[in-house]
């Protein structure tokens, strides 16, 4: 991708940061950092950061990481405003911005551990702030949804093999690492997060961790599953009966789903709200007398991240707006019999939606 595209995201959120009266922003979230610069979609763990950006509402912008990605720093960012630390880490970074005449700083608090957090706090006039950079990602651009597309549609070709794959004798850890292996050798970069695969029962728990349990003849085998493919992810759940003969109830259950999405699906255009999307599924469920089973929100943003917002659920709040891409899953759930979750991929459009 283009570097313009990445000093384009920046200037967008110069004007939010103005807007705010933020006056810079340091941004210690690896998804924030990589859409608006191209450096490093990911930390290398929790507790370990690949490097901060800075992004002023009225001036130049920052770059700092160690000496492990320099190059690669150097690769997406102008050398003058790259820094690199060591030891020095927070004295680099407050030199800097002071020579800016920076003496506020807002703060990302979901991505800023707490020894970081009193470290600035001992230079700077913090100000947390929420979903500011997110606020421009929930928005895909022309190349963002290209991206999606191709990476759900990757999702379609795993599910179309995996149909033909499921048989009885299989394991729940034999079908995650089909999956796996399927999406790596035919263009993913990684598995977007970690498989979930239940068999009978266990296709109730929603997160599902695959075990050794093994699929039996007309039996019900919940997927859900997703690549990174071009940098961005896809997500996707479907319900399998392996088998001749599907059961009455997984066929009454499945078309209950079913409806529940599409009702959703049928509704979903700009300016509707994120909980009524949500109370459109749950309303087939209540007339149906099961909505206690179903036990989670109907969906979220999908992007750089697997879970990023919008949420649709009962207690989401704000509008659906295009360019907006989000999932459709609404799920029934009996830990005595098992559970059928059924989800798209949505792109919210001009004047509707369009399944991904």
């Amino acid at each position: 991708m283009s570097t313009s595209v990445y000093e384009q995201r920046r200037e967008n959120l110069k004007r939010l940061l103005t807007e705010k009266e933020i006056p810079a922003l340091l941004i210690s979230h690896a998804a924030n950092r990589y859409y608006l610069s191209g450096f490093e979609l990911h930390d290398a763990q929790c507790n370990e950061s690949s490097g901060w950006l800075v992004v002023t509402a009225d001036g130049g912008d920052s770059l700092f990481t160690d000496s492990r990605y320099e190059d690669a720093a150097k690769q997406v960012w102008n050398e003058k405003d790259l820094f690199i630390y060591s030891a020095n880490k927070f004295q680099l970074v407050a030199e800097t911005l002071r020579s800016k005449g920076i003496s506020t700083l807002g703060i990302e608090p979901k991505a800023l551990h707490l020894f970081d957090y009193d470290k600035l706090n001992s230079q700077f006039s913090l100000l947390s702030t929420d979903n500011v950079v997110e606020e421009l990602r929930v928005i895909k651009d022309a190349d963002e949804i290209r991206r999606m597309d191709a990476s759900i549609a990757l999702n379609h070709e795993l599910f179309d093999h995996i149909g033909n794959f499921l048989e009885p004798g299989q394991t729940e850890e034999q079908i995650a690492w089909e999956v796996e292996k399927y999406f790596r050798e035919h263009g993913a970069e990684e598995l977007a997060f970690s498989t979930i695969v239940g068999v009978g029962p266990n296709a109730a728990l929603p997160h599902a961790i695959p075990g050794r349990t093994m699929v039996r003849d007309n039996d019900l085998v919940l997927i859900d599953t997703g690549c990174r493919l071009a940098e961005y992810n896809s997500d996707q759940t479907r319900t399998f009966w392996v088998g001749d003969t599907p059961s009455d109830r997984f066929k009454e259950t499945m078309d209950l789903v079913r409806a529940a999405q599409q009702a959703a699906i049928d509704i979903i255009k700009p300016g509707l709200t994120f909980l009524s999307a949500y109370e459109a599924a749950y309303a087939v469920f209540e007339n149906a007398g099961v909505a206690r089973m179903f036990t989670h929100g109907l969906g979220h943003g999908i992007g750089l991240e697997t879970h990023e917002p919008p949420s649709l659920s009962k207690a989401a709040k704000g509008i659906l707006k295009p360019g907006m891409v989000v999932t459709v899953e609404p799920g029934l759930y009996d830990p005595q019999w098992g559970g059928i979750r059924w989800e798209y991929q949505v792109l919210v459009t001009e004047d509707g939606c369009r399944v991904m």
